[in-house]
């Protein structure tokens, strides 16, 4: 083996040889390695915006959205964690959820319905083969509200629903001040509730199914 030492033969390759001390030593992380850079390192992230029906491992974030959603406007929610677990077992398709990045921003929970106005027994009960879809709540993380997410989800949960073809409505009972919202995207009044809350009232509203996408076109919602 050749020793290179200042004043001999080999001197003449000390430059390269000092040339690499003066470099900057290469800092990495024990997560890259020493074959990859950071650069060049596959990422997995997760979907930016992501679509599908809930399950009932969702349940607790479904309800922290809820609660502080309707607790702190009317001191009620439509559905409590039993609720939610309950509706979110038995019928799972009947929800839609909203993820971004991984994180519920906003959702839907449904179930089924086999009579043509609601009533207070459609508060809890799901009734497979029913063809109303009995939407119960919707609500949007306070964090992304007033950014239309509320009319996008609506409009792709009904969306969601023509693919089920037992149903032939959606139908939802909510305060008078939100009548305009859902009007706004396809729904038609039918009339006060039979289902009260307390002291509070409610307006039934309903929707057909199919023809949805075309009443979203030209109400702008």
């Amino acid at each position: 083996m050749e020793t290179v030492a200042l004043g001999t033969p080999g001197a003449d390759r000390m430059p390269a040889l000092n040339a690499l001390t003066h470099q900057k030593p290469r800092i990495l992380s024990p997560a890259w390695g020493l074959s990859e850079s950071p650069i060049r390192q596959r990422r997995h992230t997760l979907p930016a915006s992501e679509f599908r029906c809930l399950s009932p491992e969702d349940a607790i974030g479904v309800f922290e959205i809820e609660r502080e959603a309707f607790i702190s406007v009317s001191g009620n929610c439509p559905l409590y964690i039993d609720d939610i677990r309950h509706f979110l077992t038995l019928c799972p398709e009947m929800s839609l959820g909203w993820f971004e990045e991984g994180r519920l921003v906003a959702f839907i929970i449904g179930s089924l319905w086999d009579q043509d106005r609601l009533t207070q027994e459609s508060l809890t009960l799901h009734q497979p083969g029913g063809h109303t879809a009995h939407i119960h709540v919707l609500a949007v993380h306070r964090t992304f509200r007033q950014q239309g997410k509320g009319s996008i989800l609506l409009w792709r949960y009904l969306q969601h629903l023509c693919y089920q073809l037992s149903v032939r409505r959606a139908a939802l009972m909510c305060e008078d001040f939100l009548v305009p919202f859902y009007q706004k995207c396809g729904f038609q009044t039918v009339g006060p509730c039979a289902v009260g809350v307390g002291n509070l009232s409610f307006t039934e509203l309903q929707c057909p199914v199919r023809g949805h996408a075309f009443l979203r076109r030209n109400s702008g919602c």
